[in-house]
């Protein structure tokens, strides 16, 4: 019997690298290696790392350099860092983070148990960061943890050809490739088996999954996955608008599963500004979009990603962003002062926006952005809402039920994108609502990135409704 050895993975950054760090969890566990709580548990400490914006990336550098003095006590501590961070710097790391025993880069996740049991063996120091010319389609994922996780993601492609100019995720992650819609379907119906009820599929551009390789369209995929038995909801993320389908689209309509919600990055509303990041499409064949998808769908809730203080941006450009905000009223933004990344053209762009001005512009678009959502969530009062019941509320004390009894709270997620909190009544019995079931909410209250109601139960583990909508009445 392998003796139980303690990991401890700390994960920063998107959704892709969650679902990583949940491969690597699934690679180290035949080899005895189970989850820490805390890093002084450990005989692994692995830092899955983020370099799409220097902020990520100065806070694995920070926690990697709060590990040398643990290292210090505890010698047979071996000390990884994965992820893009690995992958962009290599054995540099070795340098600025002598304590640190292991560096695995974005395409060498499978390799790391091996490279652990050498470490584990010969006490040395490795780094694999080689990426593959072509890489060659992912077959069946390992699944790790599968007990008590209602939503998970599930990876469908790897990398980006794009190449904005701002972006460092074709250098650290490799060139778009695209998994076998068999893997995929395989991988989502075991983790349908285990208990989960919602998939989001994850890639730099879901848009164009398949194209390469000629395994069908994204709006192909879907319909696969739609056909899931057990399966209640199915999300997606990012969008490249200039790949945004009409067969997309009308899957918003046709799939009562498919969550109405879309993340559509539009980075800037100027067309100068775009043009620089080389996103290949104008504010006027992202808005014609905008409009053909709330025609397909017309609750849909739209969320997106704004860069402000991009090189050569003026307040012209700016303004052009801000109108762009108000036109299309989303349901939710990620806003992000410009920051150089390695390797980038827009690195070498020599008109860089002063940070006090892209601070100002960044304060601005979430002042506006803010009272939009209000506004929205605001409207949303006195409706009931299905949510998919995702575990107890963090907040659980002086909570009372429409009967003024004493409360467990709970959350979950509409059909489109908004955290609902939510009470029961009192009758109302554990097997009637538990992680995975859809509810019936009654919004009460609208906050800023929220909302609280009172629930009645539709019933475990009941399926969709056909046409169900996140603005249910």
């Amino acid at each position: 019997m392998i003796k139980p050895k303690k990991i401890y993975l700390y994960t920063i950054g998107c959704q892709m690298n969650v679902y990583d760090s949940d491969q690597m969890l699934a690679g180290l566990a035949p080899m005895g290696y189970e989850q820490a709580d805390a890093p002084e548990k450990a005989n692994l400490i692995l830092v899955n790392t983020c370099t799409i914006r220097a902020k990520a990336e100065q806070k694995a550098f920070s926690f990697l350099g709060r590990l040398g003095e643990l290292k210090k006590k505890k010698t047979d501590l071996i000390i990884g860092v994965t992820g893009c961070v690995a992958q962009q710097e290599g054995a540099q790391i070795f340098k600025r983070m002598p304590h640190v025993d292991l560096v695995v880069g974005t395409q060498a996740i499978a390799r790391l148990p091996r490279i652990v049991q050498k470490i584990e063996a010969k006490r040395c120091r490795v780094v694999d960061v080689t990426m593959a010319p072509v890489q060659q389609k992912q077959g069946p994922k390992p699944q790790a943890n599968l007990q008590g996780g209602i939503t998970r993601f599930v990876t469908i492609m790897t990398g980006c050809d794009n190449y904005c100019t701002y972006c460092v995720v074709p250098y650290v992650r490799g060139r778009e490739t695209s998994r076998l819609p068999s893997d995929i379907v395989q991988e989502i119906e075991t983790l349908v088996g285990a208990g989960v009820r919602e998939v989001t599929l994850l890639g730099q551009n879901v848009n164009s999954y398949g194209q390469k390789e000629s395994l069908g369209t994204f709006a192909d995929l879907l319909q696969q996955v739609h056909a899931i038995g057990g399966l209640q909801r199915i999300r997606f993320t990012t969008s490249h608008p200039k790949d945004l389908s009409e067969a997309l689209m009308r899957s918003f309509a046709s799939l009562p599963k498919l969550c109405r919600h879309i993340h559509l990055p539009v980075q800037s509303g100027s067309d100068r500004i775009l043009k620089r990041m080389n996103r290949r499409y104008t504010q006027a064949a992202y808005l014609d979009k905008v409009a053909r998808l709330r025609d397909w769908c017309p609750d849909i809730e739209i969320t997106s990603d704004i860069i402000v203080g991009f090189p050569g941006e003026s307040e012209a450009d700016f303004q052009a962003t801000v109108d762009l905000i108000e036109q299309v009223a989303y349901d939710g933004l990620f806003v992000f002062n410009y920051s150089d990344r390695p390797r980038t053209p827009a690195a070498t762009f020599d008109d860089k926006i002063s940070r006090k001005i892209s601070k100002r512009r960044l304060q601005a678009v979430l002042a506006l952005q803010e009272k939009i959502v209000k506004a929205k969530n605001s409207r949303l009062v006195g409706t009931k809402q299905t949510v998919l019941v995702e575990g107890f509320s963090k907040k659980q004390t002086g909570l009372f039920n429409a009967s003024g009894v004493h409360a467990v709270q709970w959350t979950g997620r509409t059909n489109g994108q908004k955290i609902v909190n939510f009470t029961c009544p009192e009758e109302t019995t554990d097997d009637q609502v538990q992680p995975g079931s859809l509810v019936k909410v009654k919004i009460e209250r609208a906050l800023a990135h929220s909302l609280w109601g009172h629930a009645a139960p539709l019933g475990p583990q009941a399926d969709v409704p056909k046409g169900e909508s996140s603005y249910a009445a």
